[in-house]
């Protein structure tokens, strides 16, 4: 849906970019809010948006989106994207990516990180009820593009640790230009979410 004001057209619209690593509970209780994910996820697609423009997206009040959008720029995951005063100022990424390490060894970080990643695989697993719900009003050519499978293998932790590096380095050179740039999109693109779990499927071997 065009907007009235082209959030391409606005002063300061680049992206900054980079990786931002999360690595305390603070952050990531902070992160841990329905609100504020939907807020993030929208503006990684729409690129900036005014608080009363990111409601209507995401079907909350202009004061409900404000008030989560100042605190997200507090914890430094937004920012304003220059021009316009109050509500009316348009807001953007800070970063283009998220990550924090697999393992955190203080217990309240382990937990709050636990957390999160919870309610975002919810978030995305809701996205892709929607889709198989929806998928039949899209052209031919997206349902047969779109693709799910599920692969098991044998492998040790370092294998396992490799495997994913390789195909995080891979994913995200490859996306990382059009999020930031929308001009580098091809005509016709959208965004398109790709999952990529791995875990044990089996119990831990017994210690001696």
């Amino acid at each position: 849906m065009a907007l009235e004001d082209d959030p391409a057209e606005r002063p300061g619209h680049p992206p900054a970019q980079g990786m931002r690593e999360i690595s305390d509970a603070r952050t990531f209780r902070a992160l841990s809010h329905p609100v504020r994910l939907a807020l993030l996820e929208t503006l990684a697609i729409e690129g900036p948006l005014t608080a009363t423009e990111a409601g209507e997206k995401i079907g909350e009040s202009p004061t409900t989106c404000s008030f989560h959008l100042r605190q997200l720029a507090r914890y430094g995951f937004v920012e304003e994207a220059g021009g316009g005063k109050g509500r009316a100022r348009p807001w953007r990424l800070a970063t283009l990516a998220m990550q924090s390490a697999n393992v955190h060894d203080d217990p309240e970080t382990e937990i709050a990180a636990t957390a999160l990643a919870g309610l975002l695989r919810e978030r995305q697993l809701e996205r892709y009820r929607t889709w198989l719900g929806t998928k039949a009003s899209y052209p031919r050519e997206w349902r047969a593009a779109a693709n799910e499978g599920d692969y098991l293998f044998w492998v040790t932790p370092e294998e396992l640790t490799d495997l994913n590096r390789q195909l995080a380095e891979m994913l995200i050179q490859r996306a990382s230009e059009r999020l930031a740039d929308p001009a580098a999109r091809p005509a016709g693109a959208l965004p398109v979410e790709l999952l990529l779990l791995t875990y044990p499927v089996a119990p831990p071997p017994a210690r001696n």
